[in-house]
């Protein structure tokens, strides 16, 4: 008894550790973010010793499946070690250039406005429908300069509706004879056609915010600033939160790299262009050739090929804009899949992170596609560990006994996920967040190893969203992967219940199997329900709290709008006003768009005696659509999720799991 408590006793220190210092640190301090990162390495590395001296060294050496399985097991711990290594160092420093960009941004802007510098915004677009490209196409119209700014849609399609709508609306189409090289070849095309000193590069999807430029501009009065990134917000949900019933209660999964882990590459210089939602100097462009059209990742490589000439890529932690989410599943791994393979070519060009000159050893080591390369694999061991040893007895360690893996391997399990804590408190849940990586393991795994073989040859993919992309399918490849192994796992804990059947002896590791077991059991569970595709509002819908005026049936009506789309709007009557029946018309007067015709679809009376009325716009076209999409999608609104509600995700998995589907 004494000695399994003595066991514990690193993982008290752990404990107290974060309890009584890091908890009450300031997290996005450099100095409180090294500390915490050393401790958590110093207890990795002291975990990776004792697995290498104490449970891979003595297992006999006899060349049976146990001894391969062991030091294979153990080398995927080590390719799990490096990559948490540079995330540590990662993490181990932060920066926030708001203030700075006060600064610069004043600096710049006491300019006369004809020094100025003019301004390309890019918005390179193959086969998004209008209801994706209005948005931004007016919304970059939109952005507040008092230079000159030039919008230039890139059209790979070559679409005479979208020639119409540019001109209607005052914008450049740009089209070219061929397709070459995709995304970079279309911007590349669209560099020749364009003469402004710098050019705002956004995806069809993503529309800027107003003050985007007046933001991002100042940082280029320093020379060597080649690139400012901003983070991806989204204005809809993705898959993982939508299939899980998560929408308003769980974080997009990209939250903890734009949030937090990009603004740390930052400190280090090393942070780098993601495409959209950025601003390039045209001088830096060109003395690299134009984007490089080697990868399917253009992005990358730019800030690759500008890091070899001097240049730095600066990265502003502000929300600036806002996009798409992929839609559905199949948007989802595309996308993904995209983002993995381009990784992956970089380390096979001339200009990657390996191969790449004017790289020092610091830049090489953290451009590697290293997450890309292991997290998949080192996600599957994880979860099929349990199975092999339920129905072999071979155990993935010569096994010490349970002190020793309490002694060693809690603490450094305990330290990782008080650190995530720490560090990202409102985008972190050990089993939420392992289920959604084990999700895309079975789809993405098999992308890393054909990247690997043949990195080349697969053509670029646009992303499917919009109208253009209704399709809801059930993902039945992820869900037979995931099924098949939750059937594994559950039928060896069956089996080892009875002694005639069973493969493994009583014994300590046998308690620690099944426990692992069970937790891989409700993590693929959670990952198979995000499977099931749910269904999608038809319009994203904004949460607002602004007064409104509704007129048409006798005197005005006051009201108090509580969400807003370019579909329509809800809105609260005060309790004793006389609130218009289902099917009225009437004149809404909402701030900064002009008056435009509504149609109560739904009224319901609430609990106080106010009236709660859903209306629609049968026609909201013109000044008055383009002055609403400017309202709700270039500075005004969000989606975001501030609090983690741990209840309310429990009650939404329940719901899910459970419940009864929902309908769109």
């Amino acid at each position: 008894m004494v000695q399994h408590l003595v066991a514990f006793g690193p993982t008290l220190l752990c404990a107290a550790f974060f309890l009584l210092f890091a908890w009450g640190w300031p997290r996005h301090k450099t100095w409180t973010r090294a500390v915490v990162c050393l401790f958590v390495f110093l207890v990795a590395f002291r975990y990776l010793v004792w697995r290498f001296t104490d449970t891979v060294l003595p297992h006999p050496q006899d060349g049976s499946f146990s001894f391969w399985w062991t030091w294979f097991v153990f080398a995927v711990e080590i390719l799990a070690f490096s990559d948490i290594l540079l995330f540590l160092v990662t993490m181990g420093r932060h920066v926030d250039r708001s203030r700075e960009a006060d600064s610069l941004e004043a600096r710049f802007f006491a300019q006369p406005r004809d020094r100025m510098p003019d301004v390309d915004v890019f918005i390179p677009t193959y086969n998004e429908p209008l209801d994706v490209l209005e948005r931004t196409i007016v919304g970059a119209l939109a952005l507040d300069y008092p230079g000159k700014v030039t919008v230039y849609v890139l059209d790979d399609k070559r679409r005479d509706w979208l020639r119409a709508f540019c001109e209607e609306k005052g914008a450049v189409h740009v089209t070219r004879s061929d397709n070459s090289h995709a995304k970079a070849g279309n911007m590349n095309n669209g560099l020749r056609v364009s003469s402004g000193a710098f050019i705002a590069i956004f995806d069809a999807d993503f529309v800027p915010y107003r003050n985007f430029l007046r933001r991002t501009l100042g940082f280029f009065l320093d020379p060597g600033i080649g690139i400012v990134q901003t983070p991806q917000h989204f204005f809809n949900k993705d898959p993982v939160q939508l299939n899980l019933s998560l929408e308003r209660h769980w974080p997009d999964e990209q939250r903890l790299f734009f949030d937090e882990m990009a603004a740390s590459r930052d400190a280090w210089d090393v942070s780098f262009c993601c495409g959209s939602c950025s601003i390039i100097r045209r001088e830096a462009v060109e003395t690299i050739g134009g984007f490089p059209t080697e990868s399917i990742t253009e992005d990358l490589l730019t800030t690759l090929a500008l890091l070899n000439k001097g240049y730095t890529t600066r990265y502003l932690n502000e929300r600036l804009s806002m996009g798409l989410a992929a839609e559905n599943l199949k948007g989802y791994f595309v996308q993904r899949g995209r983002w993995c393979r381009g990784g992956i070519q970089t380390l096979f060009l001339h200009n990657g992170p390996i191969f790449g000159p004017g790289l020092n050893l610091f830049q090489r080591i953290m451009f590697l596609p290293l997450s890309w390369l292991v997290q998949y694999l080192v996600r599957f061991v994880i979860l099929i560990v349990p199975a092999v040893y339920l129905w072999t007895g071979v155990a993935p360690l010569y096994f010490t006994g349970s002190d020793a893996l309490i002694a060693y391997q809690i603490p450094l399990l305990l330290s990782y996920f008080l650190l995530m804590r720490w560090i990202t408190p409102t985008r972190y849940m050990p089993v939420l967040s392992s289920a959604v990586g084990a999700f895309g393991t079975f789809r993405m795994l098999p992308v890393v190893v054909a990247s690997l073989i043949k990195p080349f040859g697969t053509p670029f993919r646009v992303t499917p969203k919009g109208s253009g992309n209704e399709e809801n399918e059930f993902d039945l490849y992820s869900f037979a992967a995931i099924s098949l192994l939750i059937a594994v796992t559950a039928l060896g804990l069956f089996l080892n219940l009875v002694p005639e059947w069973s493969r493994i002896g009583r014994g300590e590791f046998s308690v620690i199997a099944a426990y692992w077991a069970g937790i891989n059991i409700i993590v693929l569970f959670l990952a198979a329900m995000i499977c099931f595709e749910a269904p999608r509002p038809l319009a994203e819908s904004f949460d607002a709290d602004e007064p409104g005026r509704l007129e048409g049936e006798g005197r005005p009506l006051r009201c108090r709008i509580t969400g807003l789309s370019l579909a329509g709007f809800r809105c609260e009557i005060p309790a004793g006003e006389e609130a218009p029946f289902a099917g009225a018309l009437l004149t809404a007067r909402i701030a900064e768009i002009p008056p435009v015709t509504a149609r109560v679809e739904r009224a319901a009376a609430l609990k106080d005696g106010r009236t709660r009325l859903d209306l629609v716009f049968p026609a909201l076209e013109g000044e008055a659509r383009d002055r609403m999409i400017v309202k709700l999608y270039t500075g005004g609104y969000s989606q975001d999720i501030r609090e983690l509600d741990r209840s309310e995700i429990l009650r939404g998995l329940w719901r899910r799991a459970f419940g009864a589907r929902r309908s769109a």
